[in-house]
């Protein structure tokens, strides 16, 4: 179901276009957090960022563009995480704020260090780039002023300020592409990581089990100390209370009267869709050789029936028979013609088609009819309800918010309007309710990130569905909070369990791999395990199996060849014996075009670390002052004595 926010609703469609062609150079450090979506840093207040934050030599950094820098990041990581959200303290404690000044001071630094030595870039190249850019053109490929405007607004950009960030943008690429002029990659390092990545193993391996037969039961100190060494694990998330409701044409279309005169104008104005095609199943016998078709006309004739015939002369049922077929299924056009003008049971001379000659029988046909309207009345009535309801659906729309602009409730609303209303008692960031489950939510991840966007008391504007709007309260939030023994014992205790049978595992393992060497053979030791040996062969550092997962193959990897090793299963409770029977180093060739993909590949990597080492040096030496208070502010942190 597509949804999108309304109106003045809160938007995160913060980086969109614009990042298809902005040229993007890593100024900081670089950040991979799951995390999800983010709320404006302040709402109803006078806005802290009309002020600069920081200032470099003669670059400064307005409150504003951090403000919006900082939401476009939140909004990237968002879709990176498929769409879950944390709140601005969550992004605090990751130290996303922290890391987009980082990356907008190392900027300024660059900025400064051009305008100092007198670097520009032209109007009209820029102008150039953007008028090319597939992302501002239409349909007939042509340069869209209003498309480009209309993605800079949703950027919260003016002209002037994105030209102004793209003149930026390739100054800095200028600066920081000169770090990296000059760079030679050794060929016996490209040669060296080309080999780790080539390199790959052969291997024999089985699995070791356990049973929870093998596992005392716990006693309840045991449980009570797994219980308070992790609390984390029994620890529920935030909750939040939500009522929803939602209106579609569906949902109001059995309210709305219809004229009977105005289902018989449809019916006669749609007549043709009413009507049923003539049907017939046929039986048909095909021949490359038209002698042979006349010779089977003549069994036919002489009273042989046609299914006997067809079967002597090698046809299936499914060949020969067409049940229940309208004319237009027919490919062939003369046979379709042939097969419809027979009489029922009637059967036709050799026809010649456009790839066979046929033999026909028509052995059932349903005339062509036309439904009466007293058979589709109802149908007709319930699409022009939904017909008329689609086009009412905005005047609904009104009411409710106008309702609402009166304090009205949603629950009184829905049940004066006949709305379908639901109430979530609890539901989690991640869309689960207190017993783990997933809850199901009209509106899908959108309405769970707005609703976690929201808060208790918020004015929150509708959502859109495909043909309607969807409505939500935040009633209540329930912090996240241990939760109390009773209620996670049996949990703790199977978790308990769980590590002793990992425990265990491991133990069998070490013994295997004990008795492993020269004089015991790694079938034998498989035989004393009752396991079957599996073999793979041909293995690299990024393949995994069903039996061996990413941690056996680091484990496989780690061993020389001829060694046994083990690595636990992912199932908890057994574990791998692997014996490494071959390590295959590939031949490298100077004119591989793997030879050269590495060493691109490692040039660009030492290339950035080349700019980053030009930066933090030029960041070292600059003129930073900050505006200690408005970062305060941002931080979260009190300025009061």
């Amino acid at each position: 179901m597509v949804v999108r926010t309304l109106g003045k609703a809160k938007r995160n469609g913060w980086l969109t276009a614009i990042r298809m062609f902005r040229l993007v150079l890593v100024l900081g450090i670089a950040a991979s957090f799951i995390i999800a979506g983010a709320v404006g840093l302040f709402t109803g207040q006078v806005n802290p960022f009309a002020q600069n934050l920081a200032q470099v030599g003669s670059i400064k950094i307005s409150g504003e563009a951090y403000d919006r820098e900082l939401k476009s990041e939140l909004t990237r990581l968002t879709r990176q995480a498929g769409g879950q959200q944390i709140t601005l303290d969550d992004a605090r404690k990751f130290g996303i704020d922290q890391q987009v000044f980082d990356r907008m001071v190392n900027g300024a630094v660059v900025d400064n260090q051009a305008a100092t030595l007198g670097l520009s870039i032209s109007d009209a190249s820029i102008a150039a780039d953007v008028a090319d850019n597939p992302a501002f053109k239409n349909a007939q490929g042509q340069f869209d002023p209003a498309r480009f405007r209309n993605i800079l607004a949703q950027e919260g950009y003016t002209e002037d300020a994105f030209l102004a960030q793209e003149r930026l943008n390739r100054i800095r690429g200028v600066m920081t592409s000169a770090a990296e002029d000059g760079i030679t990659l050794p060929r016996t390092l490209a040669e060296a990581l080309l080999r780790y990545r080539n390199e790959s193993r052969d291997v024999r391996h089985f699995a070791v089990t356990v049973n929870d037969a093998d596992v005392p039961a716990p006693s309840d100190a045991e449980i009570k100390a797994q219980y308070d060494a992790t609390p984390a694990a029994y620890t529920a998330p935030e909750y939040r209370s939500i009522v929803v409701m939602k209106v579609e044409p569906a949902d109001v279309a059995a309210k709305i009267t219809i004229n009977p005169e105005d289902v018989a104008a449809n019916y006669e104005g749609d007549k043709d869709k009413y009507s049923v095609p003539e049907k017939r199943t046929v039986l048909q016998m095909t021949f490359q050789d038209p002698a042979k078709a006349k010779e089977a006309k003549a069994k036919l004739d002489s009273g042989q029936d046609f299914a006997t015939l067809a079967k002597e002369l090698g046809f299936k049922d499914e060949d020969i028979v067409f049940a229940d077929k309208e004319k237009s299924s027919f490919i062939d056009a003369k046979i379709a013609d042939a097969a419809f003008g027979l009489a029922e049971n009637a059967i036709s001379e050799p026809v010649q088609g456009n790839l066979a000659v046929a033999i026909l029988k028509a052995t059932k046909i349903a005339p062509a009819r036309q439904i009466p309207l007293e058979e589709v009345k109802a149908e007709i009535e319930k699409q022009l309800q939904l017909n008329r309801a689609e086009e009412e659906i905005e005047a609904v729309r009104e009411a409710v918010e106008d309702a609402i602009a009166g304090e009205s409730k949603l629950e009184a609303i829905a049940e004066k309007a006949g709305l379908p209303i639901t109430v979530i008692p609890a539901l989690s960031q991640a869309g689960l309710d207190r017993s783990n489950k997933p809850v199901s939510l009209t509106g899908g991840a959108e309405l769970l990130k707005a609703v976690y966007e929201s808060d208790v008391g918020v004015d929150n504007y509708p959502l859109t569905l495909e043909t309607g709007y969807l409505w939500y309260d935040v009633r209540e939030v329930i912090p996240s909070a241990l939760r109390p023994f009773d209620d996670v014992q049996e949990q703790a205790k199977q978790d308990v369990v769980a590590k002793k049978l990992r425990d265990i595992a491991a133990e069998k393992a070490k013994a295997v791999i004990a008795k492993a060497g020269p004089n015991n053979k790694f079938e034998s030791l498989a035989t004393e395990a009752n396991a079957t040996v599996q073999d793979n062969k041909g293995l690299k550092r990024v393949d995994t199996t069903a039996e061996l997962d990413s941690a056996a193959i680091a484990t496989i990897f780690g061993g020389a060849e001829g060694s046994v090793v083990w690595a636990p299963d992912g199932d908890g409770r057994s574990a791998r014996i692997i014996e490494v029977v071959k390590v295959n180093v590939p031949p490298i060739s100077a004119a591989s075009a793997d030879l050269k993909q590495v060493a691109d590949v490692a040039k660009a990597g030492l290339g950035n670390d080349m700019s980053l080492s030009f930066i933090r040096a030029a960041r070292a030496n600059s003129d930073l002052t900050t505006n200690d208070a408005l970062w305060q502010t941002i931080r979260g942190v009190s300025t009061q004595p």
